[in-house]
């Protein structure tokens, strides 16, 4: 009897300071990932560490008082979302590796799938299996959580399992409970398939974050060491947000947004990548029942690589309205150090009005081997071509982004980055800054693509270009099937020539505006800027005589690092001939000048 008494004791504890974690745990999910806050999630953090070191040292007696599997995966997964929510915070890859390991644990363990078959099937009545339905949304969400964490670390193999085993348990469950609606499963299922395929495209492909291996050019280590004597700014924020139509998306993490997350922060180098360990085959191990103490709650703190600097803080804003965004612009803005340089980045669509089939591109009667033109051109009616659209279907007015709304931001340095079919209307920032003169890259009006492609169908292309240019070249060319390993690298070697040598042009042009020159030194703006070099020029070469298929950029870069360059040409002429589609291109006539 007192051995009961002890074990219900025990379980009662676990109880009152698990609603007194959770009750943290709400108020920290509950505040945004920027500005202040941090202090609710160490408070949260603190009150699971407590708890998961009582079910560690008390685990008999919490099992002999009623402690049931599923709520000690519960425990374990606000912890990995803990961990997910400071890496969105600080931008450190180690809470990111922290989640990593918290649900892979969970999931080999079967803390929720064993807890929903149990509970199904224990001959409770009603009640049981209302509860086995509660377990298994649990599980449900626990998996979509676990993806998308997997998505961000490449864990490909993780991701391929993982999704195989959502769509398996979501018919498992439509099944075993026919009348209940699982219509929004069945859309997060759809959406994971767009998702997957546009970010598998290209099989094989490299890391979109910098990777110090292939994005870094010593030969240009003097160039650059120039611009240092002067100011030099750092990026050390940036606001990434996407607003589109039927955009590719899986849960709130669209695949723009998902591309230039990556493509701001550092390819890890250290051991640490080896720490999150991929899945088994059928995601279990053997010992179902052991103690869950081999998930260690300072992982996270221990796993670092000194070797890199801090990645730059990003707040990424899920479908904002206009006042939200500028709300968190605001707030980013009067944290601003003096050395540092916002970049805000915007792919939103420019028409309440727009569809995303007007967005196709080309059609079947097209020319073989020459370039395909839209078929709708865009809106050129003065209402609906100087905002970006930032709201619901249907909407307006309110949700309008104008670029007058952003010119009192300029009292501080801006890189902007505006992919839309209105991204001109932006131009109007410049030279009208209120103190700091702000770097535009701003997308072509129209896509561009081969008869029949569509353009979309991987992303925004302008965003591709600037986070994956390799596979953003493909796709424009239409080369859609496997490439062959040695062609492809081959391919890669060929890009990474081009952009060195355009790097070297750039930072020993004379007349480089000084908007560029003092944010060259960063590596994560450097290379946005060679790649719009590479993405423009490529595009100029795929078209004929059509400027709405061309990005443009604010201040101008220097006539040396322009399309009609031959050395900016000729690089992509052999990057063309290696994927045996240089007869897809225009390269006989380079004397056009194009701006």
């Amino acid at each position: 009897m007192a051995a009961d008494g002890e074990a219900g004791a025990a379980y009662r504890e676990f109880k009152a300071l698990s609603e007194a974690a959770d009750r943290k745990f709400a108020r920290a999910r509950d505040l945004p990932l920027y500005g202040g806050g941090d202090h609710h999630s160490r408070k949260a953090f603190k009150a699971y560490t407590r708890l998961w070191r009582l079910q560690q040292e008390r685990r008999r007696e919490l099992v002999a008082g009623g402690l049931r599997r599923w709520e000690i995966g519960e425990v374990a997964s606000r912890i990995g979302q803990l961990y997910y929510a400071r890496y969105l915070r600080t931008a450190e890859p180690r809470s990111l590796v922290g989640a990593y390991v918290f649900y892979e644990a969970i999931y080999s363990r079967g803390y929720f799938g064993a807890a929903a078959a149990a509970a199904g099937t224990d001959g409770g009545g009603g009640g049981s299996r209302h509860q086995a339905l509660l377990i298994r949304y649990k599980e449900l969400r626990f998996i979509a959580r676990f993806l998308v964490v997997a998505m961000l670390m490449r864990r490909a193999e993780a991701v391929d399992h993982l999704a195989g085993r959502l769509r398996a348990l979501v018919e498992e469950t439509k099944a075993a409970y026919p009348k209940t609606n699982f219509k929004e499963w069945k859309q997060v299922i759809q959406e994971l398939g767009r998702f997957l395929k546009a970010d598998g495209a290209y099989k094989g492909s490299r890391s979109l974050r910098y990777d110090n291996l292939f994005d870094s050019y010593p030969s240009n280590l003097a160039s650059i060491a120039r611009f240092h004597s002067k100011r030099v700014l750092k990026l050390k924020e940036a606001v990434l947000t996407s607003y589109r139509r039927n955009e590719i998306k899986f849960t709130e993490l669209t695949l723009d947004t998902f591309r230039m997350l990556q493509c701001l922060e550092w390819e890890p180098t250290g051991s640490y990548q080896i720490a999150a360990k991929e899945l088994t085959e059928n995601g279990t191990v053997s010992d179902q029942s052991g103690p869950s103490g081999l998930i260690d709650i300072q992982l996270s703190t221990e796993i670092s690589d000194g070797s890199l600097p801090s990645n730059p803080q990003k707040a990424i804003i899920y479908h904002p309205t206009a006042a939200h965004l500028l709300a968190v612009l605001a707030t980013i803005c009067e944290e601003l150090s003096q050395d540092s340089i916002l970049l805000i980045y915007i792919s939103a669509s420019g028409s309440t009005e727009q569809s995303f089939a007007s967005q196709k591109l080309g059609s079947s009667s097209s020319s073989r081997g020459r370039p395909a033109f839209p078929v709708d051109k865009p809106n050129s009616h003065i209402s609906s071509d100087n905002h970006l659209w930032l709201g619901p279907r249907g909407s307006g007015g309110p949700n309008n982004l104008y670029p007058e709304d952003l010119i009192p931001f300029t009292r501080y340095p801006l890189f902007l980055v505006i992919d839309s079919e209105n991204s001109y209307a932006f131009k109007a920032i410049h030279n009208a800054e209120k103190g700091e003169p702000a770097a535009l890259l701003l997308s072509p009006r129209t896509s561009s693509a081969m008869p029949g492609v569509e353009a979309t169908s991987h992303g925004s292309q302008f965003t591709y270009f600037l986070t994956a240019p390799m596979q953003a070249f493909c796709q424009l060319a239409g080369i859609t099937s496997d490439i062959d390993t040695d062609t492809y690298a081959n391919a890669e070697n060929i890009l990474f020539s081009a952009l060195e040598e355009y790097e070297g042009i750039l930072c020993t042009s004379v007349g480089l505006n000084n908007v560029w020159g003092q944010i060259l030194p960063d590596p994560f703006l450097r290379r946005l800027i060679l790649r719009f070099i590479f993405c423009r020029a490529v595009l100029f070469y795929f078209h004929s005589d059509e400027h709405d298929h061309l990005p443009t950029c604010l201040p101008s870069l220097p006539e040396s690092v322009s399309p009609n360059a031959e050395a900016i040409r000729t690089p992509i002429l052999s990057l063309a001939e290696n994927l045996v589609v240089s007869d897809r291109f225009n390269f006989r006539d380079s004397t056009r000048n194009k701006k």
